[in-house]
């Protein structure tokens, strides 16, 4: 298969898209990646609606979308418009559909654009497997295409763009019968409808593949890319978004994981990062996301492009395989390293920052969940024995000086690596940037069954140039483990955990990576709490990425969508209840799903699922079934409990105790 999917893998160019107006602002060809957010007041709340899109414009939303989930709210579209206008606010604005074409049709009279979805627009979804004979799908399509082409016609009548998005947990039957739960099957939902939209000569469309799985968002927005191109069908703008990423720290994350990687492959012509929070707090993270590129071409350094094949499938997920050195790599889940090179003298409490807490009152240290696997000390050793399997990195020369300790793992620099004659018997780490892996540096790496490579860019384009790196070590055959070492100077906090999300979260949506070590140039002598750039903060975002781009599990995981007009209950409230709750379940996911649009489909691979089905009521499933209807607001969180209970997979909470003045 054609594994084109984007401009350059090594250049920073922007896919050239066609472009669609949409009401004043132009999206697609070389206008800038615009930035988008949904309202979450009720739709037949004018003032309200009103208000909140004057917040959100105020935020940077460039384009401002509205749920119309039936005929009502379509037709009160006018009225919020009518207000924005006379107030003075031109935003263009978007009308979300879901299940209902004639409320589509009447919106796409009254909006600057709609947005539909091909699972749920005029398709079933029953969670039914059904075979199709090859007949009867193309009789199913050609029955979706009649009830979707009045819309087509009245989008070309009125000058009103539309989006085609594509969501992976509302796929229909159909597509599932045919392609299952696939990026695959994402992209030919969306082509049904895109091909006869070319077919009545209308061209203003966008498109969008959403996922709350990072891995299928990426795979499929690249497959899009590439079907596109093979069809021969306009190179249409891509909207971008990860559905559901959750709130604060790990919905930044995620959203960075999935949205970034795409990005730096010049992928994506607006944005919309979706949290469990207001909709004004999305739009300055979308903005730092898109602001990472504004000069990226001219900031690059030159790559040298790839000679041959690229060594993986950007369509599916693949782990590089390595050989196991020590807990490093083969079938290990990808290990931490704690920075704390810039601490002179390292104390027991220190050690709090890398998950290590340490009771001064009995003497003894617990592991929380975010426990580092490495430390690396730099010059100046841990005094003390460390505690739970946590192992330590020194520097070549100190380990040298301090008498080939066997507790200790050096870290050579690639000149001292070339020549040492002493190594450590087990594991040994070396520095290595894409223009170190010569042909004898790739040679000794291959017959040194001991080494595991920290690898490094001080590229403006680093997630690229890292990539391009682990291409030359797989095309020479060395199957050493890689360890992904980003150092960032100093940035706000909020930028080293996007930027972090996005270069490493990248590289380990495309199996690449064994370990991932952080540092910033913030990082103070003593570190405080609050503070993200301390090693707490940046041990606590290694793992955050790792389980964003699902490789390793180490904490509940919520699968929340952003509040909308839809929404049953308060669910920012709700979310952080329910994490209060359940935060210690390790490796669960609970999706918190405030209507049944954003229901059991939109959940897609989460264990458990709370849903609002109507006003103070809710319902509880296992899977994508229903195993509890109806339950009282007050009760729900108890019976969501009671069933994890029930198949074993409810432990109750450990009280850690806090060292005395943490």
């Amino acid at each position: 298969m054609n594994k084109t999917y984007c401009p350059s893998l090594t250049e920073y160019k922007r896919r050239v898209a066609r472009v669609v107006n949409i009401g004043d602002i132009p999206l697609g060809g070389n206008h800038p990646i615009r930035v988008q957010s949904m309202t979450t007041v009720d739709t037949m709340d004018t003032l309200g609606s009103v208000e909140q899109t004057l917040r959100m414009v105020e935020a940077g939303c460039e384009y401002v979308r509205i749920t119309a989930p039936s005929m009502k709210e379509a037709q009160n579209l006018l009225e919020i418009k009518k207000e924005l206008r006379k107030r003075g606010c031109n935003v263009p604005l978007i009308a979300d559909i879901h299940f209902t074409p004639n409320a589509a049709e009447l919106a796409a009279r009254i909006v600057e654009k709609v947005r539909v979805n091909p699972g749920n627009y005029a398709d079933k979804k029953k969670f039914e497997e059904i075979d199709y004979t090859d007949a009867t799908y193309a009789a199913e399509v050609e029955r979706i295409r009649e009830r979707f082409r009045p819309l087509v016609k009245i989008c070309k009548q009125y000058g009103t763009a539309m989006r085609i998005g594509t969501n992976h947990g509302s796929l229909s039957d159909r597509i599932l019968s045919r392609y299952g739960d696939t990026p695959l099957g994402m992209v030919e939902s969306a082509l049904e409808f895109l091909r006869l939209c070319e077919e009545e000569n209308y061209y203003d469309v966008v498109l969008s593949m959403k996922a709350s799985n990072t891995q299928v968002m990426v795979q499929a927005y690249r497959l899009l890319v590439q079907k596109l191109d093979e069809e021969g069908l306009q190179p249409y703008p891509l909207h971008l978004g990860v559905t559901e990423a959750g709130e604060a720290e790990d919905g930044r994350i995620k959203s960075a994981v999935g949205i970034g990687t795409l990005l730096e492959d010049g992928l994506g012509d607006t944005v919309r990062v979706s949290l469990t929070e207001a909709p004004e707090a999305e739009a300055p993270v979308a903005q730092m996301l898109i602001d990472r590129y504004a000069n990226r071409a001219a900031q690059a350094q030159p790559i040298a492009p790839l000679v041959g094949e690229e060594p993986i499938n950007p369509f599916q997920y693949f782990r590089r395989v390595t050989r196991e050195v020590e807990n490093i790599g083969g079938a290990n889940v990808p290990r931490v390293v704690a920075d704390m090179s810039r601490l002179q003298n390292l104390e027991y409490a220190d050690l709090r920052a890398a998950g290590q807490l340490y009771s001064p009152f009995l003497d003894k240290f617990q592991m929380s969940d975010l426990g580092a696997d490495y430390i690396y000390t730099g010059q100046v050793p841990s005094p003390f024995m460390l505690p739970n399997g946590l192992k330590e990195i020194v520097d070549y020369s100190a380990w040298r000086d301090g008498g080939h300790r066997p507790e200790h793992y050096p870290v050579f620099t690639q000149a001292e690596y070339a020549v040492a004659s002493a190594k450590h018997p087990a594991l040994n780490f070396v520095f290595h940037n894409l223009a170190s892996l010569t042909a004898p540096a790739l040679d000794q790496l291959r017959e040194d069954g001991t080494a595991v490579v920290l690898l490094y860019s001080d590229n403006a384009h680093a997630m690229p140039e890292i990539r391009r790196a682990f291409f030359e070590l797989m095309n020479a055959g060395v199957t050493c483990p890689v360890i992904v070492n980003r150092q960032f100077p100093a940035l706000k906090d909020e930028q080293t955990q996007l930027y972090a999300a996005t270069d490493v979260g990248g590289l380990l949506l495309d199996g690449l990576g064994d370990g991932i070590v952080l540092s910033t140039e913030l990082l103070p002598e003593r570190p405080k709490p609050e503070w993200l750039t301390t090693i707490d903060g940046l041990n606590q975002l290694s793992f955050g990425i790792l389980q964003a781009a699902r490789t390793r599990m180490s904490k509940t995981e919520y699968i929340s969508c952003p509040s909308c007009g839809r929404t049953l209950f308060d669910l920012q409230e709700t979310t952080a209840m329910i994490r209060k709750r359940t935060d210690h379940l390790k490796g669960i996911k609970i999706g918190i799903m405030g209507c049944i649009v954003n229901g059991p489909g939109e959940m897609a691979d989460a264990d458990y699922g709370y849903v609002g089905v109507g006003k103070g009521k809710i319902s509880l499933y296992r899977g994508q079934e229903v195993i509890k209807k109806s339950v009282p607001e007050e009760a729900a969180v108890d019976e969501l409990i009671e069933l994890m209970r029930e198949d074993g997979r409810w432990i109750e909470k450990e009280v850690v105790e806090e060292p005395v003045g943490a």
